[in-house]
Order: C-alpha cells, then sequence, then structure tokens
C-alpha cells in the first residue's frame, strides 16, 4: 500500500507541474537528451551533482552501486573524510561520469553517460529517472536508448541503460580554463544567482552555456575550472518522537448516575490498554531500528573490508594479466608519475586526461585511466608498428587502483591541430600525403597482421599524432576492439567520423576504420574540420563531386581545396586521385569500400610520391600559411 500511495503522489505531483507550465506558456524540460555539437573531447570525464535521499541513498555504497562507480570516487572529490561516512538526506555530492557522444539512430547523436541499471519489481522507467537517477535524465530519453525493451512490460532483473545527461567542454570553453561541465537538475527553489554562489562561478558563464531560460527539473551544466568543495553536513541520529499524548477525558456528568459512571470506567480502561499497547510498539520499533542500525555499521564495515580487497585484488589481477610483458614494458611508480606532472596539474595537461611528464630526464605522455586499462594493454602488446605511439611502460595507483599508460612523447602534437589549429605554418601537400601512407600503412598493419583482427574505431585527426620528422603515429587504442563482424549495442567514437552501419545496427569491423580514414583524407585535401559548428558532416558534402568528364572533376575537386594548396599550386591529379580513394572509403555499404591494402597502394601511386622522400628532406615540407 505504501508503495502504491507512493506512486500516485509521484504521478500526480508531475502531472500538475506538466499543468502549471503548460499553463504558463513555459517550455517542458528537455527530454530527448543534449545534442552533441561542436564537442572538442569525447568521451570525457565529468560530474553530476546528486543529493542523498531517504531511504534507500543515505550511504555512499548504494550511491555508487547505482552508478557503477566506487565510494572513492564519490568520496574524495565531495569533501567526505571515509567512505563509510553515514550520509543525511539532501547531501550534496559530486559523482564522476564518463561522458561521449552515442547515436540514438540514423540522425541523431546525443551526449550521456552510459549507466546500467538492472531492473527492480515496480521499477519503471518514469520512476528510476525521476526518483532514483533526481531527473539527470528523463525516461522518454531512457526509452530511445533502449528500442529492444517494451516500457510497460519490463522484466525483473533485464538491465536498462539510464542515459545520464552531460556534457563535454568545446575548444572555447577548454581554452578559458572550463575543464568540466557539472550536470546539475535546477530545483524548485533555485534560483540563477543561488547556484552560481553554490559553484563559485559567474550568472553569466552558467547563461552562456545554458542559454537563459531555466526551468525546474531541467538538467543545466555548469562550467567550471576545478569542483568547489562542497561543505558537508554532521549527520545527526533523530531523537526519537514522544508518544501521543492521551486524550483529556470527557468531564464526569453527575446527572447520569451509575451508569453512565460504569461507562466513563470502562472508557478509561481501554484508553489505559491502548496507551500500554502504543509503549510496547513503540519500544519493539526502537529495539527493531537499534538492530537495524548495528546491521547496517557491520554491513558497512564489511564492504570496506571487502573494497580495500578489492582494490588489492584488481592491482594483482591486472599484475598477473600482464605478467609475461613485464620484461617488455617498465612498471613505474606512482610517486614518479605525480612528481614528474607536479601531482597533475593543470599546467602539465595535454589534452582529455593526457599529461606530460618528465622521469629521469626522459619525456612522456601519461594517460591517466579512471578504469581498469587491461583492454587497451591487452591490445597494445599484440601490436609493434613504427607508426603506433609506442607504450613504455605502465603504473597502478595502490590507493585506488587508478591504472597509467606511459607513453612516448610526440613532439609535433595532433594532425588536427596542424590542421585546423592558428598555426602560422600549414602542411603542403606532400606532406599530407606521406601522412595519409603513414596511418594507411599502419591500419593495414592492426586490420590484416594481427590475429584475431584488431579495430581501432576511432581513428580521427586528434588521434594522429606528428613526430619531429611530421611522420604519422596512430594514439589512443582506449576504444579499440580485438576482433571484428560484432554486434554491440554500445555506440561509442567520435561525431563527424563514425560509420552509418556501426550508428545503425552497431556492426563493428575493419571497414568502420576504412571509412573513418577516408573521412580524414577529406580533411587532409579541405583543411575543413569533420563537424562544423552546425553539427554537418564534412563526408555528406561529397555527393556527386567526381561525376562528369576529368575537367569537371578536377574543377569541382579544386573547390574543395584548402587555400593553402591552391597557393602551393600541387598537382591536381594527384589530389584528385587522392580525392577517389577518400570517396570509395566513404561507400556507405561496408562491404564495397575497399580494404587497406588497397588503400594504402592507390595513395602510393600517387604522382607526388614516386621520388623517394627521404627523412632528411622532411624539413621542407612545411610552407607559410597566406
Amino acid at each position: 500500500m505504501r508503495s502504491s500511495s507512493h506512486l500516485l503522489f509521484f504521478f500526480f505531483f508531475f502531472f500538475c507541474l506538466h499543468l502549471l507550465r503548460t499553463s504558463n506558456g513555459q517550455p517542458e524540460p528537455n527530454t530527448t537528451g543534449i545534442t552533441c555539437t561542436n564537442q572538442t573531447a569525447s568521451p570525457c570525464q565529468t560530474y553530476a551533482f546528486y543529493r542523498a535521499t531517504a531511504p534507500d541513498f543515505l550511504d555512499l555504497a548504494s550511491i555508487a552501486d547505482l552508478f557503477s562507480v566506487s565510494r572513492l570516487m564519490i568520496s574524495k572529490p565531495s569533501n567526505i573524510s571515509s567512505p563509510s561516512t553515514a550520509l543525511v538526506a539532501t547531501q550534496p555530492l559530486f559523482v564522476p561520469l564518463t561522458c561521449s557522444c552515442n547515436s540514438v539512430n540514423s540522425t541523431t547523436t546525443i551526449s550521456y553517460a552510459n549507466i546500467s541499471y538492472t531492473i527492480n519489481s515496480g521499477d519503471t522507467f518514469y520512476l528510476v529517472s525521476t526518483n532514483k537517477f533526481q531527473n539527470l535524465t528523463t525516461y522518454q530519453s531512457v526509452i530511445i536508448v533502449n528500442p529492444t525493451l517494451v516500457p510497460t512490460n519490463l522484466s525483473i532483473g533485464v538491465n536498462a541503460i539510464f542515459p545520464i545527461f552531460c556534457k563535454c567542454p568545446n575548444r572555447t570553453q577548454l581554452q578559458n580554463q572550463v575543464n568540466y561541465l557539472v550536470s546539475y537538475v535546477f530545483q524548485p527553489s533555485d534560483s540563477l544567482s543561488s547556484v552560481a554562489s553554490t559553484f563559485g562561478v559567474q550568472q553569466q558563464s552558467i547563461i552562456d552555456v545554458n542559454g537563459d531560460s531555466f526551468q525546474p527539473f531541467n538538467t543545466i551544466f555548469i562550467p567550471v575550472t576545478r569542483l568547489p568543495e562542497l561543505s558537508q553536513p554532521v549527520a545527526v541520529a533523530p531523537s526519537p518522537s514522544p508518544p501521543p499524548p492521551p486524550p483529556a477525558s470527557e468531564e464526569t456528568d453527575q446527572r447520569e448516575g451509575v451508569v453512565t459512571g460504569l461507562a466513563i470506567g470502562l472508557g478509561i480502561t481501554g484508553l489505559l490498554l491502548l496507551l500500554l499497547s502504543g509503549l510496547w510498539v513503540y519500544r519493539e520499533t526502537v529495539l527493531k531500528n537499534r538492530r537495524a542500525m548495528e546491521e547496517d555499521k557491520e554491513k558497512q564495515s564489511q564492504l570496506l573490508r571487502k573494497e580495500g580487497k578489492g582494490l588489492k585484488k584488481m592491482e594483482s589481477n591486472l599484475m598477473a594479466d600482464v605478467s609475461d610483458c613485464l620484461d617488455k614494458y617498465k612498471v613505474f611508480k606512482i610517486e614518479e608519475l605525480i612528481e614528474a606532472t607536479d601531482g597533475f596539474s593543470e599546467s602539465s595537461l595535454i589534452q582529455g586526461s593526457v599529461y606530460k611528464g618528465c622521469i629521469d630526464g626522459e619525456v612522456y605522455a601519461i594517460k591517466k585511466m579512471k578504469w581498469n586499462a587491461y583492454e587497451e594493454l591487452k591490445i597494445l602488446q599484440k601490436v609493434n608498428h613504427g607508426n603506433l605511439v609506442k607504450l613504455e611502460g605502465f603504473c597502478i595507483d595502490p590507493e585506488d587502483a587508478t591504472c597509467y599508460l606511459i607513453y612516448e612523447y610526440v613532439d609535433n602534437g595532433s594532425l588536427q591541430l596542424w590542421l585546423h589549429g592558428n598555426k602560422q605554418e600549414k602542411l603542403n601537400w606532400r606532406t599530407r600525403l606521406r601522412i595519409a601512407i603513414d596511418v594507411a600503412n599502419v591500419l593495414q598493419y592492426i586490420h590484416e597482421h594481427t590475429r584475431p583482427r584488431v579495430v581501432h574505431k576511432d581513428i580521427k585527426s586528434s588521434n594522429i599524432l606528428l613526430d619531429t620528422n611530421m611522420r604519422a603515429k596512430i594514439a589512443n587504442f582506449g576504444l579499440a576492439k580485438s576482433g571484428c563482424n560484432a554486434i554491440t549495442m554500445h555506440i561509442v567514437g567520435t561525431q563527424g567520423y563514425i560509420a552509418p552501419e556501426y550508428l545503425a545496427d552497431g556492426v563493428v569491423s575493419t571497414k568502420m576504420d576504412v571509412f573513418s580514414f577516408g573521412v580524414v583524407l577529406l580533411e587532409l585535401i579541405s583543411g575543413k574540420e569533420a563537424i562544423d559548428e552546425e553539427g554537418n558532416v564534412l563526408w555528406a558534402k561529397t555527393s556527386g563531386i567526381l561525376e562528369g568528364n576529368e575537367e569537371r572533376k578536377a574543377n569541382r575537386v579544386k573547390k574543395w581545396m584548402d587555400e593553402v594548396l591552391k597557393a602551393e599550386s600541387c598537382s591536381m591529379d594527384s589530389v584528385v586521385n587522392v580525392m577517389s580513394i577518400a570517396i570509395a572509403c566513404l561507400h556507405r555499404d561496408p562491404s564495397k569500400r575497399p580494404s587497406m591494402v588497397d588503400v594504402a597502394y592507390a595513395l602510393c601511386k600517387s604522382d607526388d610520391l614516386c621520388s623517394d622522400i627521404s627523412d632528411d628532406g622532411m624539413s621542407s615540407t612545411l610552407v607559410l600559411a597566406r
């Protein structure tokens, strides 16, 4: 009965809220999700602002289980001294999220953290979204990302994805030192000034990210350089309420005689019996609650001991998993990494969660992993190619089992920076061709010469790094998969580079890398980004570009070309040849795309690369931007 009354209360409350918004002419909160546009880093690490609630979420263990993280990952950013600390109602918390762009259909990509939830008795998408996840998502969005589940017929024990709304900073925000966009649900009692004060930011910065319309229960994003220090209350056990006083006896009517007196006596006796029964029930309830509190404390202690053992076990398991390559990779100490990066300070940050650090005179790129790095390590053990960023070693922090991968530092940064950044020097055509061939060769290697085959799944210009000789190296195997021709429901990657069959059906194959490489070729030719600020993808604009005779093809391709290449007067035959390779890679039918063996061979036939290019000659590969 109690559960049913709760359901009726929530339904009535939100129905009234909907009527109030409608009558006031205010727009309803965003229900389908946050569209991915102009995000610099995806996936990224961010946080959600969450409040402890009674009765189910007054301890870090239950909240950590809900969001599939550890208690330490909540207690540290939330300024809580111990993971076993009991919480009080409405106590504020910062819960870590891994935010990424995810395709929900052929035309829509939204940004959310992928949280898996097991359906319990009485659960509905609506109740879990509004109650347990506190409107950090909506039931409409849950329905969209779970197309195989019937909302009105959920089976107990089935897993559903709850998309927690989040957002990654764009390039401008990162330049303005915005490291996190914290997901925050705007409350009916909130004002813009109170929210800005809580996070220590300017009101205008919140408006710049979210617009100027703030509706109750809408998820908004708070731009912060670092998380504010939360002022945590001290949990105080509520004092038991005294039993209600017995009702006053009625005045005795002297005129009613013996019968009335007898009735009053019986009434008083009944009241005394009721009072004694109430006191007995109250005593039993207090004793039961006390026993329950003692049991909870014992469970928390066991969980804390278990978590400590779990961290040690995770460290031991990872060390065992990579024990066969300990002679190949150096095992660094966490103290070395902290010293090399000045405590992982912002001044050492390169991009995302990658830091630059110097250890024993050698410069490294240090990648901090929120989750177990075993899958990435397992793939990196299998591959060895000159055009792959070399893994030098790894480290496991014994405090929280955080993993770190230590790579060689590649001097000249990413291809994205050279093509779309503000560098005064730009790449000439010969250098761009050489980069394309380097990437094609290494993709051919991981597709054809590893068993099982490796699919990178995130080929893009920001994952292509350039060394001192402007030779390309592929980085970031965080999304890579060993084995192909599989189906997945968890769509990851970067918008603008993702193959259509992967977006639509979750098909993982080497041909999705071929598609992404075709987008990179378009970037090399045009100097344009894979997706513009309006969310339009570059590859969709290639239709009909190679139709007609040779002269028409050349004229259309010339309109596509980077202005730097036009000024250079490079060979149009060579550019048209590369454009034809790119369009072949972008065929919507993956079976009709060429293999990377064919792509590498076709690129090497380019007129501009008939003569050998030595490493010494690469110094002339730059031209000043006009």
